[in-house]
Order: C-alpha cells, then structure tokens, then sequence
C-alpha cells in the first residue's frame, strides 16, 4: 500500500480541521508482556511504524485493530514500541462492514455512505468534540483509507462497545465505519494514541 498525503498536508489539514456468544463479558484488559501473540503484534507496529516514516509525529506507542477477530474479544492492540509491551481492548466495526451484524467483520470500503470501516495505516491527529464527544481525529495514509478524514472516520467511544452489551447480545454494537471503544477503555486511548501516532487496522487473525 502507498502512501497519499505527504507531512505538509497532514499538518496543514490536522491544524484546520458463534462461539463468541459463550464468551465472559467483562473480560478485563488483556496485558502481554511475551508470547507469540504479543511478538507478532509488535512486528506488525513496528512495520507500519516504519512504513509511515516521517509523517508520524510520535512513534513510541501504535495501535493495531485486528478484524479478523470476533468483536467480543479484545482486537485492538496498543502496541508499547518502547517497553515491548501489549495491551489489548475491544473495539467495534461499522454497520457496512457486518450487514449481518453477527460480530465478524466481512468487508472493508474507503467510499463515502459505506458505513464501513477502512483497513490500512492511520495517523492520529487532535482530540476534538463532536457528535460522540471527545473523539480523536484520524487521517487516512494509505489508498484503501484515503477518504477517513472526508468519511469523519475517527476513534471515539460508545455505549454499545461496552462489556455489557457483550453480555446480552453475545458481541458489540456496531459504528459508521468508525474505532469505537467502550468509554472507559477510550480513555485509555486518548492519552496514548493521540497527536501522531500510528493506528493499523486489517483483518490480520492473530491468534
């Protein structure tokens, strides 16, 4: 995948602008210290990280959604590059990308009115309020989500990403297309993903 939009204009814009239904809820916040699983998940942070270059601001944390994963499990990743460390949320898809709204990601689209969510490399821009509150602006670095910042796709939090919703309906609710994290664990978020950094999302099955 290629990249886009150059520095100058991420800068200048940033400034203008089935199984899974016998799952436990309230699975807390899964930490990974070692392990396959964590090693595959750092490479791929420390890929993208480097596929980005210079255009990141910050390259110390990166968050890594992986769709291939059912949403009532813990699928988005923040990768710590520096402490070599993994820690790991829920994290809702959009509507367009889960007709069938069974919890599994079937399709990724960049087209306005999908309602569906953008695989590729995001860079993570300012916090701003709008229709879901605090919410964390996102550009879209690669041709598969070029059109996240037209889209309004961003990072915010939901009541339907919330374990209890896990607990009645066996997985999440569903976005527009948008990262949507339950409100407590979007807070976790806001302090480590915000101002430059890298989010990568593709359905990548990591077991």
């Amino acid at each position: 995948m290629g990249r886009t939009i150059d520095r100058r204009t991420f800068i200048a814009s940033a400034t203008a602008a089935a199984g899974a239904l016998a799952l436990p809820a309230r699975l807390p916040a899964q930490v990974h210290t070692g392990g396959a699983q964590a090693a595959r998940i750092l490479e791929i942070a420390q890929r993208e990280v480097a596929r980005a270059g210079a255009v990141l601001w910050r390259r110390d944390m990166a968050g890594i959604a992986d769709f291939g994963v059912h949403s009532a499990l813990p699928r988005f990743h923040f990768a710590n590059l520096e402490a070599g460390t993994v820690t790991s949320y829920r994290v809702a898809h959009g509507t367009g990308s889960d007709p069938e709204h069974d919890g599994w990601l079937k399709t990724f689209s960049n087209v306005h009115g999908s309602n569906a969510t953008s695989r590729g490399a995001y860079i993570s821009w300012e916090w701003y309020k709008g229709r879901y509150g605090t919410s964390i602006r996102l550009g879209g670095l690669d041709p598969d989500n070029s059109n996240a910042l037209d889209r309004a796709i961003v990072m915010h939090a939901a009541d339907y990403a919330r374990p209890v919703h896990v607990e009645k309906w066996g997985k999440l609710g569903r976005s527009n297309g948008c990262l949507a994290m339950a409100p407590d664990d979007f807070m976790f978020a806001l302090t480590q993903l915000s101002g430059g950094r890298l989010i990568f999302a593709d359905r990548l099955n990591i077991a």
